[in-house]
């Protein structure tokens, strides 16, 4: 178990929606909790590029709730909700590239300046027209 495991917590909660009486019984949904701002395993860098994917999942004091109830069973919730946890601090941890501004290419200055051509040219054919 590492150290990011030890930081979840999970609440088991009815689940909502169609199911009969195993709904009204059984908590069979999943909700993850895990404490972004307080976390020591993970980097200030990781922690704000986390918070802003998660977006409204990040609670006002900072934990983040993954909440799963795709399946009927507590099991498969608790598997779910550790996926998509994963899923998203994978893809928080990795860096974006930076854009590297580049010029444009002749075509497309070309292109460019043809279409500029065109529609002169279509204004201008509307010049000098009395109709009345």
């Amino acid at each position: 178990m590492n150290s990011i495991e030890r930081e979840l917590s999970f609440e088991y909660v009815r689940s909502s929606g169609p199911g009969g009486q195993n709904v009204n019984k059984v908590a069979t949904a999943v909700q993850l909790r895990f404490d972004v701002t307080r976390s020591p395993s993970l980097s200030e860098e990781v922690k704000a590029r986390l918070v802003k994917l998660a977006g409204k999942r990040v609670s006002a004091d900072g934990i983040l709730v993954i909440e799963a109830k795709r399946y009927r069973a507590q099991e498969q919730n608790r598997f779910d909700a550790l996926e998509r946890f994963y899923g998203l601090l994978k893809k928080a941890s990795q860096r974006p590239r930076t854009r590297k501004p580049t010029s444009p290419t002749r075509a497309s200055k070309e292109r460019r300046l043809e279409g500029k051509r065109k529609r002169a040219e279509i204004k201008r054919s509307r010049q000098g027209n009395d109709w009345s």
